[in-house]
């Protein structure tokens, strides 16, 4: 089964979620936003992605620039910091068979489907 980390209210993650339909892929939404995800759920999500922390972060989020853009954070802080705020967390996050990809561009989502 295939899931999304999505946010209803990010056009590349809607743009994702319609190409899914379109596709005619089954699939689960995982409304990160509001089920928000363990610093376990993010490490293990970092793995499958085969990213560094700072790596899936949306650097220019406001709430980065404010309280995390000037600290020499570890990983395990950078992770916290997304567990803490998963506003934070780049999207959509699409992921299959154990891999993970951010789909935001939908020729490599579809690659990675296939």
């Amino acid at each position: 089964m295939i899931e999304i980390y999505h946010n209803p209210r990010c056009g590349k993650s809607r743009n994702c979620l319609a190409f899914l339909d379109q596709s005619n892929q089954d699939y689960k939404i995982i409304p990160y936003l509001t089920e928000t995800p363990s610093f376990a759920d993010l490490k293990l999500l970092l793995e499958k992605l085969s990213l560094k922390p700072l790596q899936l972060v949306r650097v220019k989020e406001k709430i980065w620039i404010e309280n995390y853009k000037q600290k020499n954070l570890n990983e395990d802080e950078i992770i916290q910091a997304m567990a803490d705020h998963p506003i934070l967390i780049e999207r959509p996050i699409v992921i299959k068979d154990g891999k993970a990809i951010i789909g935001r561009d939908l020729d490599l989502v579809a690659s990675f489907l296939d």
